[in-house]
């Protein structure tokens, strides 16, 4: 199948313009059984499996997503697998220990500077490593749910940054959206919004001139746009980007390094390149949580340092993303970074370049 188009006309021939290109449409339409998964994937004998035994993780997609990721490794990514029930060492239902951190319903106050407002369970599609997943699909929370979090935010004058997110915050209507960013924008010590999202990528007409307005309104916001492989950066998501840039919206994007998905120099630098030209900085790539289930999309911890110094070796540092690992048990995120010096000594820096040479460099006496 070559285009979204031919998918739509495939399995949603009563689908309209004015239907597909809806994004409540897109929501009330998702593939969310097993049957209809059978009909528009070629399902394994191991995604049969898991379907018949039960999904641990909720399972739905939108249709627009569903034809963006047919065919392509992203299959696997939205797709269930009966390895979601093999729990492997150290993997545990939250691993970033958010639930201890909580300092109001739905708030985390991790770090001193920053807090995580979760505002919502929701997401128009679920992937199969979400480190939220104990969260994901349960009863959704109402305006007043927020209430708590807003005060605490109010009254806790170190918090300059807020990251919001779920489940998928850009599922909230335009006026719940403009609320809570208007109670936000209304606290004097909070500078900075952040908002993280896949509605971008996974269901772009959600990104009308309504929204974008809200957006810019409340500027400085910040969008976390969660994608993985460059061919979800399609023409809809292509226009989706440029219109949010065009408007002030600053993007960032964070990718999760997965296993048999974008494990490999090519596939990133293809999906690092094509966010640049979007107006999209890769801001980071994460190392898979290691949440239950999870160990069949971990890669191995250096050959991601290796395809960090691969992607340094082939482009500029525009397109390189900060390789990541989240702590378990709330201890942050850290930096995953080779080490390039060899000695220090009598002035001299010896530091091991990309290519394997080492070089002398003057030190500081």
């Amino acid at each position: 199948m070559d285009t979204i188009q031919d998918f739509r006309t495939e399995y949603f021939p009563n689908a309209e313009d004015k239907d597909w290109n809806n994004w409540h449409w897109q929501i009330q339409n998702r593939i969310a059984d097993a049957d209809k998964t059978a009909e528009v994937f070629a399902l394994t004998p191991e995604t049969k499996e898991a379907f018949a035994d039960g999904v641990k993780i909720p399972f739905a997609v939108t249709p627009y997503y569903a034809a963006a990721c047919k065919g392509t490794p992203l299959e696997k990514t939205i797709l269930p697998s009966p390895k979601e029930n093999i729990t492997n060492k150290l993997e545990v239902a939250d691993p970033l220990g958010e639930e201890p951190c909580f300092a109001a319903p739905n708030l985390v106050h991790r770090y001193n500077d920053r807090a995580l407002f979760l505002v919502t369970n929701f997401c128009p599609s679920y992937c199969r490593y979400c480190t939220r997943g104990r969260r994901a699909g349960r009863e959704d929370m109402t305006v007043n749910d927020w209430e708590p979090a807003l005060k605490y935010i109010a009254t806790h004058p170190e918090i300059r940054d807020v990251l919001i997110s779920g489940g998928e915050p850009l599922i909230l209507s335009d006026e719940k959206l403009d609320a809570l960013l208007s109670r936000l924008r209304a606290i004097p010590h909070v500078e900075i919004i952040r908002i993280g999202t896949k509605v971008p990528v996974s269901l772009p007409m959600r990104i009308t001139p309504e929204l974008i307005q809200i957006l810019k309104k409340h500027n400085p916001v910040f969008l976390s746009v969660h994608i993985n492989r460059a061919e979800e950066i399609t023409a809809e998501v292509s226009k989706a980007f440029n219109d949010l840039a065009d408007n002030g919206i600053l993007l960032g994007s964070q990718t999760v390094l997965l296993n048999g998905v974008n494990d490999d120099a090519d596939t990133l630098l293809t999906l690092m390149h094509k966010l640049l030209k979007n107006r999209v900085k890769p801001y980071y790539l994460f190392q898979c949580d290691p949440i239950a289930g999870s160990g069949h999309f971990r890669v191995p911890l250096r050959k991601g340092i290796a395809i960090m110094d691969e992607l340094r070796r082939r482009t500029s540092g525009y397109a390189i993303p900060t390789y990541a690992i989240d702590i378990p048990n709330r201890f942050g995120k850290i930096a995953v970074l080779p080490n390039h010096i060899q000695e220090c000594a009598n002035g001299v820096v010896k530091i091991l370049n990309f290519d394997g040479n080492v070089y002398e460099y003057p030190d500081a006496e």
